[in-house]
């Protein structure tokens, strides 16, 4: 049995992610999926939330925003709509859009549509945060032996 998964995460623009992991955890779209070397073969959607891996004895986590994995027993491939890095989010804006979005939350008669991707750039704007402030307590972003592209 495989010791260490292929972890590839690329969206339709790039390729964020290309290195060796002892784990992975993702975001599915009804709650998260613990992947270690030796999975059975699986394809599901993904969610909004945090992709996360072990590699080299720390954590790496990324931001991503839906789209589908394939689970192989030695690769994980994640085909994200979108991904960001901790080091790609800007903080401020996030807690601004956030702002914005709870603010159209309390409109009085707020249509069902508004209130949709209201909530969306809420929990959107919280995700980007929580991956932000990984990074900035000493959590590991990314980089080192991990190639992004």
């Amino acid at each position: 049995m495989a010791e260490i998964l292929k972890l590839e995460v690329v969206t339709p623009e790039r390729r964020a992610i290309q290195t060796d992991a002892s784990e992975v955890q993702l975001p599915g779209s009804d709650g998260y999926l613990g992947i270690l070397p030796g999975h059975a073969p699986l394809l599901t959607e993904l969610g909004t939330g945090e992709l996360s891996y072990q590699a080299g004895g720390a954590t790496f986590y990324i931001a991503v925003f839906g789209g589908y994995a394939e689970v192989l027993p030695d690769r994980v491939i994640a085909l994200a709509q979108a991904v960001e890095r901790p080091e790609e989010i800007d903080v401020e804006r996030a807690r601004a859009a956030k702002q914005a979005a709870e603010e159209i939350l309390s409109t009085p008669n707020i249509s069902l549509e508004e209130a949709t991707e209201a909530t969306a750039e809420v929990i959107r704007a919280d995700l980007r945060v929580q991956v932000a402030s990984r990074a900035a307590h000493g959590v590991a972003a990314g980089g080192g032996e991990h190639s992004h592209a």
